[in-house]
């Protein structure tokens, strides 16, 4: 059986509670409150990242490593991150839609935290 495609609407609803919960973390909320001056255009384009990636719709056009590079992110900000991206997704979506986000959010964490690692390195 094929599973049903996620909607547009659980994905936009994922990134508002999702970024609600990041602004008023005490932990993460602070480096992207310092960076993001409109956060209602932030979440558009962020609605844009995760339909292209959950649903291949082309819509976001960037380069989101690169955005993330000039921020101080260390692992333990990215397990808070993936922590409460993972409490988010199973509270808004369907157990398998959750799990299939949980785990994409997972890869693209991995691929986030081994770029800085190289750029650091490289910087000296």
């Amino acid at each position: 059986m094929q599973e049903k495609q996620i909607s547009e609407r659980e994905i936009s609803e994922l990134v508002d509670r999702f970024y609600a919960k990041v602004r008023s973390d005490e932990e993460i909320g602070p480096i992207f409150n310092a960076v993001i001056d409109d956060w209602p255009e932030h979440l558009a384009l962020l609605k844009n990242f995760w339909s292209s990636v959950l649903n291949t719709t082309g819509r976001y056009k960037g380069d989101p490593m690169m955005k993330h590079l000039g921020l101080s992110l260390d692992p333990q900000h990215f397990r808070r991150w993936l922590e409460l991206f993972a409490e988010t997704a199973r509270e808004t979506m369907l157990p398998e839609h959750a799990a299939m986000v949980i785990s994409k959010s997972e890869r693209i964490a991995q691929n986030f935290m081994a770029g800085i690692a190289y750029v650091r390195e490289a910087r000296g």
